[in-house]
């Protein structure tokens, strides 16, 4: 397989950021406040050592008056207390409101995405989504946390130090200001430059993580189709687009270290110059000069820690902006929140000149029309890609008409609320997927609050019992990631109990007992008849002898239905049903001849 192409560059909508970060901050508006207090408390303590310079150089050493000199060893060493335990409280309070600033987006995001429509993450890699909800969220520490503090605290401490300077020297204050002109010019653009490509490392990021968690995933067929140096290969690509941004950011950084190297170089120049004038003028005297350059160091320094901390917000805007987008986008609720509540559920389903496409112009179903009554089964048949699972996917709604109507006792299924409905379903599929839990947690996910009696109740019906006696842990096995400890007969069993202990109105069976062998299937038909039982039940199956009881077989191709009946009905129309299973009892019967054949299954 290829490596997955570039996506197309979208550019930070910051204004729409900045409006998410105003209501990040309101949210946590009292925790920010008593982090600026803290900060402002602790910025005038750090003004008191480079003024006490001037007053120790001056007056105690030039003008000899030692009885000043305990009062500023007491003012300096009360200062940097002062300021120690407000930047020591300052990071308790801010840094803990920021992680749980970011623990409580997660939460949103997550909760958000779990109410998409089902088609979204059709369309998503779930690295992109897991990359949305981990490590966008992390950003906000900056905005919420102590980044926006430093900079705000950065900000103040260098607007009253350049206050000082022009009292001291406003001449040689213009001149530096010159050069930290040039430094924040210089700042702009390489913040206007490396915004885009942080915005694409996250989303690299993702599409890398993505694809090791496929690899990973499908490590057996990787193996089995000796795929290792496609899969290096397409690792290696995305490793190394990875490595070409991060060099550029690294770049980027770089070139914003040497310019503040260059111009704290020219701003002591500048010192030198100037201020040896002025001390021989008599302008200034050594005290002021030294208490100059310590001023001129606070004023520096805070312009330098930008650099650091507005990448760092960029970045969050960034990712805040990601998130918008996914909190923007219309969940399931929100699309039927004015829909009819469904409190009770016959299960009477219809459709009504149904039509479907997944791409525009290529028809998957056409104009199909059925009724099954409360229930009874309805078996539906054909070939591959006849559309059988697109109709079960049009049950669930995880997928709308593009024309006609899916009839819900006899309503119209978009004028429902799709969470009442689905609580009425119950579904097992050819491929289930199992959590990374014990086989009686997997069990009771139908069913939040079962009882372990009644979990035990529906794994005996599925027969689960005779495979789990056999773990030391019994229902306490753990079944590894999508199940990967048990066989697929064994995920289908469990797939079978979850199903039944949610006691559903209308049953999906989409080749349940395809991962089975003849002597399981036989065991399970028996469950499978109870759960059918009162039940409006729909199945897949392309062994027809597991249909034959159905009340209705619905024979479809190329998304039609071309023939419509119970069992012996299709067999004496011998039409395309009776082709389908004559092929099948053919088959069934050189197997028994000649047992070392497969037996062919139609697709």
């Amino acid at each position: 397989m290829t490596a997955p192409k570039p996506p197309a560059k979208k550019p930070t909508n910051y204004k729409l950021a900045w409006a998410e970060t105003r209501a990040l901050m309101w949210t946590h508006r009292r925790t920010l406040g008593i982090g600026f207090a803290l900060m402002l408390l602790s910025r005038a303590a750090g003004f008191v050592g480079p003024t006490s310079t001037k007053w120790l150089v001056d007056d105690v050493v030039g003008k000899q008056r030692y009885d000043l000199l305990w009062p500023l060893a007491l003012a300096v060493g009360a200062a940097a207390l002062v300021s120690a335990a407000t930047s020591f409280a300052l990071s308790q309070v801010i840094s803990v409101a920021g992680q749980r600033a970011i623990t409580e987006l997660r939460r949103r995001v997550h909760a958000r995405l779990l109410r998409l429509p089902v088609a979204f993450f059709d369309e998503t890699q779930s690295g992109v989504l897991i990359n949305r909800v981990m490590n966008d969220a992390e950003g906000i520490r900056n905005l919420i946390g102590t980044g926006i503090i430093q900079l705000i605290g950065g900000l103040l401490t260098a607007i009253v130090a350049l206050v000082v300077l022009f009292y001291l020297n406003w001449q040689m204050t213009l001149a530096t200001l010159l050069f930290l002109a040039i430094f924040g010019a210089g700042m702009a653009y390489a913040f206007a430059t490396l915004r885009p490509v942080f915005r694409e490392r996250s989303v690299i990021t993702a599409e890398v993580s993505g694809r090791l968690g496929q690899a990973f995933g499908g490590a057996r067929v990787v193996k089995v189709y000796t795929a290792e140096k496609r899969e290096e290969k397409v690792f290696t690509l995305g490793a190394h687009r990875l490595f070409r941004n991060i060099a550029k950011t690294i770049t980027g950084t770089s070139a914003i270290g040497a310019l503040s190297t260059v111009i704290i170089g020219a701003i002591y120049v500048v010192l030198i110059v100037f201020g040896g004038r002025a001390m021989i003028s008599g302008q200034m005297t050594t005290g002021e000069l030294l208490m100059y350059v310590f001023f001129v160091v606070m004023v520096a320094f805070p312009v330098v820690q930008i650099a650091s901390i507005g990448t760092q917000i960029t970045e969050a805007f960034a990712g805040l902006d990601r998130i918008r987008e996914i909190m923007a986008t219309p969940t399931e609720d929100e699309h039927d929140a004015n829909n009819e509540r469904v409190t009770a559920l016959r299960g009477e389903i219809g459709f009504d000149r149904v039509s479907f496409e997944y791409r525009e112009a290529v028809p998957v179903l056409k104009e199909v029309s059925f009724h099954a009554p409360a229930g009874t089964t309805t078996a539906l048949v054909g070939s591959s890609g006849s559309g059988k699972s697109t109709m079960i996917s049009l049950i669930m709604a995880f997928a709308r008409p593009k024309g006609g109507r899916v009839l819900v006792d006899g309503k119209d299924l978009n004028t429902l609320r799709l969470r009442d409905y689905r609580a009425h379903l119950g579904v097992v599929l050819q491929d289930n997927f199992l959590f990374d839990g014990t086989v009686l947690e997997n069990i009771a996910f139908s069913k939040p609050g079962a009882t372990k009696d009644e979990v035990l109740a529906a794994a005996r019906v599925a027969h689960c019992d005779e495979f789990v006696s056999q773990f030391p842990d019994g229902y306490d096995t753990v079944v590894g990631e999508r199940g990967v400890k048990l066989s697929g007969g064994q995920r289908q069993r469990v797939a079978i109990a979850r199903a039944i202990l949610s006691d559903p109105r209308i049953l999906l069976l989409d080749e349940a007992t395809s991962s089975l062998d003849s002597e399981s299937e036989q065991q399970i038909k028996s469950g499978l008849r109870a759960l059918r039982a009162g039940r409006t039940t729909f199945v897949i199956a392309h062994r027809l002898s597991t249909i034959q009881s159905a009340d209705q077989i619905l024979v479809l191709e190329h998304g039609e239905i071309v023939e419509r009946g119970s069992h012996r009905e299709l067999l004496r129309l011998n039409g395309r049903y009776k082709q389908l299973y004559d092929t099948q009892y053919h088959t069934a019967m050189d197997q028994f001849i000649n047992p070392g054949e497969e037996i062919a299954r139609v697709e």
